[in-house]
């Protein structure tokens, strides 16, 4: 029997074997692993939480976060509590407005939801109901939900949760706006395994410090906790838009937006994409624990925007990990570790909302970060990918040419803006927010006051990373510096790391005469680690 925490409850009871036998072969063993992720498998018989304990003659399912019609808890609440479910996505113009004409995302979300629209027609034949079709509406969700709800005459509205503060506020107006018609509002979890207070101190109160809430999480979770909710078995509730409701699939255009690249760069929406990165990356998983800090090699899952917009189930994905750590996989034990964290950003982001503004320790607001002109000309050096250190410049060519960045690079340029160019992580984290593919409030909240050590079980404020030495170690060939800088391509394994000390020869040999064809570095590595410890100082006194 398996000692590691929490592996006991796995492998005993008269109901724990599913977690285990799911993926009970190891990777590389010639196991069909499509089979195994629910691709194609139906839903399992599973005892589930109660639905609502009113029966309704009509609902309306409102995807939001959560594009997948397998494995999702308010599709199988409404499902199985409603004679009759449509199913609407609102493209919400409040969210829409500030963003970028040309956003990846949109195109993603556009073409998961054709994904999810095939999957909720697909259900409905099942059940030998013809014409299931989702419905999409562009406009305000609190009065496109409202005035759809009233349209079909539903008596319910079944949501997931999301705990960002704009996305409670957003559902406190929905809450109202329904209530007016009488009509219920009722949301469940399902992004996350454990979320707001189901985790607590043995003061009962929310964990700050990852290791104690990641052996709490391990203690608290049972194989129920990893269950698949059933949608399938329940979609004879499935019911095609009536006369007069149409589903209005918009196209790109429509919605205001451009075309960006996402086509060209292998990125694979809906549910079918996540199913083939999972496939992919379960081949692979035994290496995770090592790969994943190497840039150039194909290390991570790449699930990161599936799970963002629930292509894929939390649930699948540690009810994966889970069976592999528990048969003593590092590879996937490491993995679930990831997606822990992951849990821990989101209950940091319910339970301290004030993260979103301001940092989670009060000390680190006194910070006097750089300012004015010279903030913002190394700000967009910065941006974009112009601060003389190779690693730093390969990173942020990598998010602006593909809305992608390698979570060890995310770390190294996180710590570089806050700890060498001084500047505020509010500002890199707002550019974050606007590139990335798999922004996430609660992750990258939490990601950028980890680096910049003002946040809950951050790095300490003297550890600042040295780029120079992060890319000898992660990137000893040069290879992804080569990729995404390719006017360094010609230097050897050793000068590309830090150019401005190749010998001038050795430049001239490749082309390269350093402030013309690449940046002096804008600042000096020891310069600004002296000159951080200062800064930081104030944190110190106040400790």
């Amino acid at each position: 029997m398996d000692r590691r925490p929490g592996c006991i409850s796995a492998v005993g009871g008269s109901g724990a074997g599913a977690a285990v036998n799911f993926a009970a072969r190891a990777p590389g063993s010639g196991t069909n692993w499509v089979n195994l992720t629910g691709r194609f498998a139906h839903d399992r018989e599973v005892s589930m939480p109660p639905t609502p304990a009113h029966r309704y003659d009509r609902g309306l399912m409102w995807f939001r976060r959560d594009l997948r019609a397998t494995d999702n808890a308010a599709l199988y609440h409404a499902l199985k509590s409603c004679d009759r479910v449509w199913c609407v996505f609102v493209f919400d113009t409040d969210i829409l407005s500030p963003l970028p004409r040309a956003d990846r995302r949109v195109e993603f979300i556009l073409a998961s939801l054709l994904d999810l629209d095939e999957q909720l027609h697909h259900m409905g034949e099942q059940a030998h109901h013809t014409g299931i079709r989702l419905l999409v509406r562009h406009g305000r969700a609190v009065d496109e939900v409202a005035r759809l709800a009233h349209r079909l005459g539903v008596q319910a509205v079944f949501a997931n949760h999301d705990d960002e503060p704009d996305a409670l506020a957003r559902d406190a107006r929905v809450l109202g706006a329904l209530a007016h018609h009488g009509t219920m509002f009722h949301t469940f979890k399902d992004h996350v395994i454990f979320e707001r207070q189901e985790v607590l101190t043995q003061q009962g109160r929310p964990f700050s410090v990852f290791t104690p809430y990641k052996q709490a999480w391990l203690r608290t979770l049972t194989d129920f906790h990893l269950k698949a909710y059933p949608t399938r078995r329940y979609a004879a509730s499935l019911a095609a838009p009536p006369d007069g409701v149409e589903p209005a699939m918009p196209t790109l255009q429509h919605l205001g937006f451009e075309p960006t690249n996402l086509s060209t760069l292998r990125v694979l929406p809906g549910s079918e994409g996540a199913a083939t990165l999972l496939e992919d990356f379960l081949q692979r998983i035994d290496r995770y624990d090592h790969a994943r800090d190497y840039p150039a090699v194909k290390g991570p899952s790449y699930l990161s925007v599936h799970l963002r917009f629930g292509t894929v189930s939390i649930r699948l994905l540690a009810r994966t990990a889970w069976a592999l750590h528990c048969q003593g996989h590092k590879g996937a034990s490491t993995w679930l570790s990831e997606l822990i964290w992951r849990d821990f950003y989101h209950q940091i982001l319910a339970n301290h909302p004030h993260v979103v503004t301001r940092s989670f320790k009060p000390a680190y607001d006194a910070i006097k970060w750089v300012h004015g002109k010279q903030a913002d000309a190394l700000f967009a050096a910065w941006c974009e990918g112009r601060t003389g250190y190779p690693l730093v410049d390969a990173a942020m060519a990598q998010l602006n040419q593909t809305g992608y960045m390698h979570n060890r690079l995310r770390m190294v340029v996180a710590s570089f803006l806050c700890k060498h160019l001084g500047l505020d992580w509010r500002r890199g984290e707002r550019y974050f927010a606007e590139k990335l593919n798999d922004f996430d409030l609660a992750a990258n909240n939490g990601g950028w006051q980890w680096a910049s050590s003002s946040g809950c079980d951050a790095q300490p404020y003297f550890r600042i990373f040295n780029p120079v030495s992060q890319s000898e170690r992660f990137d000893a060939e040069g290879r992804f510096i080569r990729r995404y800088v390719p006017a360094l391509a010609g230097l050897t394994h050793t000068a590309i790391h830090a150019p401005w000390a190749a010998r001038p020869l050795e430049l001239a040999s490749a082309g390269i005469e350093l402030g013309t064809h690449y940046p002096i570095p804008v600042v000096d590595h020891a310069t600004a680690r002296q000159e951080t410890l200062s800064r930081y100082a104030i944190v110190k006194q106040a400790g």
